[in-house]
């Protein structure tokens, strides 16, 4: 994939700089997605092995894979989204850029919503194993 040269410059349209601040927005939004993908491996294999016992019957580890899956679609659709920004340049006019500039912002509120519930996810495992820890402390103290 060609990205578009992200240098801003002082002869830059508002609309070139738009441009390129949503390029590099996206290209974060992406490296973010990757970075997630990651901890979700990682999170489920340490509740599949070492926490399986302590989380008993807690639906944490389904609901890690489902974020997992939707996290792969959700960066699937940006590296395509990506990949179809490589016409920009040939904009002519203002509507051809409004089409560009409300697609991205209709991809940032599925990024943000995305990140949002990963997050509350992520709380409510942390809650738990916490909460699990701090009674297996307390008993075994008794």
């Amino acid at each position: 994939m060609e990205t578009l040269n992200t240098n801003i410059f002082d002869h830059d349209t508002s609309i070139d700089v738009t441009h390129k601040i949503n390029t590099m927005e996206l290209d974060n939004w992406i490296n973010h997605l990757k970075y997630i993908k990651k901890e979700l491996i990682n999170l489920i294999i340490i509740c599949n092995k070492d926490l399986k016992d302590n989380l008993g019957e807690h639906d944490i580890i389904e609901r890690f894979e489902k974020k997992k899956s939707e996290n792969n679609t959700l960066l699937n659709a940006l590296l395509k989204y990506a990949n179809s920004r490589t016409d920009i340049a040939e904009c002519e006019d203002t509507q051809c850029d409004m089409i560009y500039i409300t697609e991205h912002e209709s991809y940032r509120r599925s990024y943000l919503y995305h990140l949002d519930k990963y997050r509350r996810l992520k709380d409510a495992f942390f809650d738990k194993v916490q909460g699990k820890f701090s009674l297996s402390r307390i008993e075994k103290s008794l």
